[in-house]
């Protein structure tokens, strides 16, 4: 025997349909959230901001907040969340020790020009609670770690001159994490410029090979169209030029659900 037949006019949402659009309207809380803080420093900026800024009154978003804090510790995790899944790919590349460091310095690079990686360098980890705290620390020695390793992995299997990765990485890491503070969304170079530019700015200079790139004042038919020096030979220095590396996928913005 049939049960009864289901209301196609039943006022409520499946749960499937329920839960996704609380993770819709959470993350639109969050992407709100994170470029006001970017826009007007997490201080300055306030809840009442947000809730104008997404047209709903204030004790809405508590809904899906318990507080500014977990908004702003949720900022950075998903930030995180990306590089993480960047470094879980490049470790099952393949790639040698400087294939692995360009493809992070790469993806890396594109993460920093998004606002939620912004987020990882822009706010200080002591406006955390504790235990939030210690987790984002964590998280920037696992970052700084893993620099350090493919550095090494690239000395030992040579395709990385010898150097102190300690020091490298630094090196390397500072300049990455100021494009979180320096890049405008709005400017003339896109993610993607600024990612290919870096990966081969910050590691031409530690590849024991140098990869011969095409002048641009080579002819077509690659002979060189400046004229040689007479009664000698035109010395040619190739530039080293970055290894193409498909950027790991990011995260999927997998939004966390506030404890029941």
């Amino acid at each position: 025997m049939n049960g009864p037949a289901a209301d196609d006019h039943s006022p409520w949402m499946p749960f499937e349909s329920r839960r996704r659009a609380r993770d819709e309207k959470r993350e639109a809380v969050l992407r709100t959230a994170v470029h006001l803080f970017l826009e007007q420093g997490y201080h300055r900026a306030t809840l009442n901001d947000v809730a104008e800024r997404l047209n709903i009154t204030k004790p809405a978003l508590y809904n899906y907040f318990r507080s500014k804090e977990e908004i702003l510790f949720e900022c950075w995790a998903l930030g995180q969340e990306q590089v993480d899944d960047i470094i879980a790919g490049i470790n099952v590349s393949g790639e040698n020790g400087l294939g692995k460091l360009r493809a992070l310095v790469r993806a890396y690079a594109a993460t920093m020009a998004t606002e939620f990686g912004a987020s990882m360098v822009r706010f200080n980890p002591r406006d955390l609670s504790p235990e939030n705290e210690k987790t984002v620390r964590a998280a920037k020695r696992g970052i700084d770690q893993t620099f350090r390793r493919y550095i090494a992995d690239g000395v030992a299997d040579g395709s990385i001159k010898p150097c102190d990765p300690k020091l490298t990485a630094f090196a390397i890491a500072g300049s990455l994490n100021w494009i979180g503070h320096w890049y405008q969304r709005d400017g003339a170079l896109s993610p993607g410029a600024i990612a290919d530019e870096f990966a081969m700015r910050l590691t031409e200079g530690l590849a024991t090979r140098s990869i011969k790139k095409k002048s641009a004042l080579e002819a077509p038919d690659g002979n060189n169209s400046r004229k040689r020096p007479k009664g000698g030979h035109h010395e040619h220095h190739p530039r080293p030029a970055a290894r193409a590396a498909d950027q790991p996928g990011r995260a999927g913005h997998r939004l966390r659900r506030p404890p029941t």
